[in-house]
Formats: structure tokens, C-alpha cells, sequence
């Protein structure tokens, strides 16, 4: 391969990695801002640690267990090559990943992903779970869940020998995150004051909306390298195509929610705005390379459809997203991974039912694992802050600071 192709394509893989690294930003800033300033210091800490514990564990051991090495013929559903990273021969060099880019800059992009899971529970269950047990979960499910899921479709296991596809992550990722998000959340219960005894749910608003309208705007940004990093090369029509169908998908996404909402609820909710635009990207990252611009649309509409619909329900079950991430990521995942059979290039029903059939695989061992963890972590630890640490927020009982100059929370 050309020395300029190679570097060319190498540069855009570590634009994008940068630009997943920046999404965490985004979803700090979102987080942040759909809650309580009481609490700000404390999402803040959560969203650090799992950039941070996240990476690390990616190098000592995450990386090798999502990409072990699957002989062939193997059952493709667990293997592990070994603690540590260390390039392999030929891997600074265009013989490694078809001229795509290096090992190390292989390494970077995915771990930037690896964090990701973990940063979809702590919007999920904020407010109200001790900081230590939400770092443990993290550290449990981020080490260990995300990587064997991974290696079974990215790492070439076995719902890659079925032909199962997910491009970007709708399922590997995002679903991954909301299916430990939800688990974590029914037996953390609602925040105090979220609902009433007759089960009637009372709005718990965010106290800062222009920082979570930034961080859904640099989440799309971030977007751009989430999909188009996931090429796996600069390649010039499947770059620009993927970025086309990632931008109208969350267009799509936003305005349908928009509308929708109107429908239902008879007002212009600014959050169902942003959480439909990240339904939209959500839903389309399974197939960003597959659709067409109008397949990606009508992806983004029912996405950002769905992500009102579940945001519902969640709420009828009285369980309390103060994000609305599981709606997003869980929700909008499974419809963007179903997606891929109905629409694009490899649409019909043997891959809708490959697709469905890897949405119910991944969905019953995120689900068990995460039930098995979010035990052991309460019996270890316990999962939530007494009434008086909530009540009076996090930051004072967790942190001892505010992020605030001279701000005071009533105790009542």
C-alpha cells in the first residue's frame, strides 16, 4: 500500500478516537445539566472514573478479551489472549488491518468505545446510588461484559460466524450500557419524591438546560468519529455516506420525538428534542453504512419515536431514568440493530431473525450478568445513599464540596 494512503487513513482513525474521547464530555454535560447542581460534582467524578478506569482496564485485559483470536472452528464465545498489550509483528505497519491504521492506534479507538457502557448506567442511576458501588459495577461490567460481547461479534466469534451485523454499536455498545442501566435501576428504586403512592410520577427538573443542550451537540459531533472511525479506514464514498446517514438520522430523530411528544403531551419538550436526536443516532449506528439517505431518516424517525414511547413506560413501570438513557441507548439500540433486516443492503427476513436472534443473545447475558453484579455489590457495598445524603445531595455527602460558589440546599 501507498505510504500516503496508509498515513492518510491512519491520521482519520486518531481524528475519530479523538472525537469519541470528546463525547464523554458531552454526555458529562448532559448529564450535569438533566440534574440537580446538588449532584453536579459527583456525575462529574463518575463520568472521570470510567473514562480513566475504563482505558486502563481496556490495556490490562479488556483489549485481549474482546479480540482474542478465535481459532477456526472454534464456538467463538470466550477466549483470552493474554494480560497486557503489546503490538504484534507487522502491526505498526500497513500489513496490519489492510492499511487502515496501526495497532496502537487499533488499541486507542476501541478503547475510547470501552468507557462508553459504563458512562450509559451512570446517567441512568444518578442522584441517588453511592459512589462506590457505581464504581465497582463500572469496573466489573466494563472489564469484563463489554469486552466478551464484544469479541463475539467485533473480535470474530460466533454472532459474526451467523452473520449478525452491527457496524458502529447499536447493540454492542448502547444496548450493552441500557441493559445494565435497567437492571441497576429496579433494585436501586426511584429517587425520593419522584413518584407518588397512587404510582402518578411528579417532574424532577434538570437545573441546567443549556449544558445538556450543549452535551447532546457535542455528542453528535462525537458521533462523526463514533460511525465514521468505525470504517476502519479513510476511505472517501464509505466515510462521507456513513456521516450523511449519521446527521440525518438524528435530524430525523429529533424532529419526529418533537413531534410526537406535541401529540401526546400537548407542549415542545426541549429534552425530548435531545433525546430524540441521540435516538437517531443510536438507532442508526447499527447500519450508518448500509442505509440510504432515506432509509436513514425513516431509521431516525421511529427511533426518536420510540425514545418518547419508552421514556412512557419506564415511567409507568416507576422507574426512574433522570436521563432518559435507557430509553436512548436501550430502546433506540434494539430498533437500530432490527433495522439493519428491514432496510439497506442486507434487508430480509433471514438477517432481521440473525438480528433478532443477537439482540435476544446479547440482551439475556447483559441481563444476568448485571443482575449477578449489581448483587454482589450490594451485598458488598450497598447500591444507595441514605434519605439524608440524597436529600441533601451528593456532592456535600459523597465529596465534601459543591460545584457552586456559595450554594446551599435545604435539608427539609
Amino acid at each position: 500500500m501507498d505510504t500516503a494512503l496508509f498515513t492518510a487513513n491512519n491520521v482519520w482513525m486518531m481524528i475519530c478516537t479523538a472525537l469519541v474521547f470528546f463525547m464523554h464530555m458531552g454526555f458529562s454535560l448532559l448529564e450535569v445539566g438533566l440534574t440537580r447542581q446538588k449532584n453536579t460534582v459527583n456525575i462529574l467524578f463518575k463520568n472521570f472514573f470510567v473514562i480513566t478506569v475504563g482505558l486502563l482496564l481496556y490495556a490490562i485485559a479488556g483489549f485481549n478479551l474482546m479480540y482474542p483470536g478465535f481459532e477456526e472452528g472454534a464456538t467463538g464465545f470466550f477466549k483470552f489472549a493474554g494480560w497486557g498489550i503489546a503490538p504484534p509483528e507487522n502491526g505498526m505497519t500497513a500489513a496490519y488491518a489492510d492499511g487502515g491504521y496501526t495497532w496502537w492506534t487499533d488499541f486507542l479507538f476501541q478503547g475510547m468505545f470501552a468507557a462508553t457502557a459504563a458512562t450509559i448506567i451512570s446517567g441512568a442511576v444518578a442522584e441517588r446510588i453511592k459512589l462506590e458501588a457505581f464504581m465497582l459495577l463500572a469496573v466489573l461490567y466494563v472489564g469484563i461484559v463489554y469486552p466478551i460481547v464484544g469479541s463475539w461479534q467485533w473480535g470474530g466469534g460466533f454472532l459474526s460466524s451467523w452473520g449478525f451485523y452491527d457496524f458502529a454499536g447499536s447493540t454492542l455498545v448502547h444496548s450493552v450500557g441500557g441493559w445494565a442501566a435497567l437492571v441497576t435501576i429496579y433494585f436501586l428504586g426511584a429517587r425520593a419524591g419522584k413518584y407518588n403512592s397512587d404510582g402518578t410520577a411528579n417532574p424532577i427538573f434538570g437545573h441546567n438546560m443549556p449544558l445538556a443542550a450543549g452535551g447532546v451537540l457535542i455528542l453528535w459531533l462525537g458521533w462523526f468519529g463514533f460511525n465514521g472511525g468505525s470504517v476502519l479506514s479513510a476511505d472517501p464514498a464509505a466515510t462521507s455516506l456513513v456521516l450523511v446517514t449519521t446527521s440525518l438520522a438524528a435530524a430525523a430523530g429529533g424532529i419526529a420525538a418533537t413531534v410526537f411528544s406535541h401529540i401526546l403531551y400537548k407542549n415542545y419538550d426541549l429534552t425530548m428534542f435531545m433525546n430524540g436526536v441521540l435516538g437517531g443516532l443510536v438507532a442508526i449506528t447499527a447500519g450508518a453504512d448500509q442505509m440510504s439517505t432515506g432509509e436513514a431518516m425513516i431509521v431516525g424517525v421511529i427511533g426518536g419515536m420510540i425514545v418518547v414511547l419508552a421514556i412512557a413506560l419506564l415511567e409507568k413501570l416507576k422507574l426512574d431514568d433522570p436521563v432518559g438513557a435507557i430509553a436512548v441507548h436501550l430502546f433506540a439500540g434494539m430498533w437500530g440493530t432490527l433495522a439493519v433486516g428491514i432496510f439497506g443492503d442486507m434487508a430480509g427476513f433471514d438477517q432481521f431473525m440473525t438480528q433478532l436472534a443477537g439482540v435476544g443473545i446479547v440482551g439475556a447475558f447483559c441481563v444476568t450478568s448485571a443482575l449477578i453484579f449489581v448483587l454482589i455489590v450490594k451485598a458488598v457495598v450497598g447500591l444507595r445513599v441514605s434519605k439524608e445524603h440524597e436529600v441533601g445531595g451528593l456532592d456535600d455527602a459523597e465529596h465534601g464540596m459543591s460545584a457552586y460558589a456559595d450554594f446551599s440546599v435545604s435539608k427539609k
